[in-house]
């Protein structure tokens, strides 16, 4: 299992960071990706070197889902990519995953995809919604939302229960609040 993980500038580090570290312990295959450059800022400051650059990826049928932080202007940044928004569209129409934080799940929204899906979003965010659920993660076919930087351990959790099985994701869950 491949998921990639894409960062633009101003991406929300705990929402970043902790999801990757989350699905890496759960033992699914994260690129982190950049979606204009390898060299990304958070919003806090924090320094990011991604593995590619979102356009020099050339087989994205090796990834099984993607995975959107948020963060301000992190997911404004998301928003303007078209490519980005095309790539969202295509893999949900695979049936592949597609998880989104905090403002990010914006992103799926203009992406056209979450019409007859539930979601999450930031307060204030999530009332873009089509479908707003006031819940810290919400899991709806092949998408995942998650609230927040404080829902960051249950929604990387959840992807991983998604991906890997709910023993896998158990036991992360285990070792984490050991």
């Amino acid at each position: 299992m491949k998921l990639m993980v894409v960062l633009a500038n101003g991406f929300e580090e705990l929402e970043a960071i902790g999801t990757i570290d989350i699905l890496r312990r759960g033992g699914i295959d994260v690129k982190v990706v950049g979606l204009t450059s390898k060299n990304v800022k958070g919003s806090r400051g924090v320094k990011i070197i991604a593995e590619k650059k979102l356009s020099e990826i050339k087989n994205f049928d090796v990834f099984q889902g993607i995975v959107l932080p948020g963060g301000n202007p992190g997911y404004k940044n998301l928003l303007k990519s078209k490519k980005l928004k095309d790539l969202i569209k295509r893999f949900f129409i695979q049936g592949k995953l597609i998880a989104a934080i905090c403002a990010a799940p914006l992103v799926l929204k203009e992406a056209g995809i979450l019409d007859d899906i539930k979601a999450t979003a930031y307060p204030g965010v999530d009332k873009k919604l089509p479908n707003p659920v006031p819940s810290k993660v919400v899991s709806d076919k092949n998408v995942i939302t998650g609230r927040g930087p404080g829902a960051v351990f249950d929604f990387a959790l959840e992807i991983v229960r998604k991906v890997q099985g709910k023993e896998v994701a158990d036991a992360v869950r285990g070792k984490l609040f050991a």
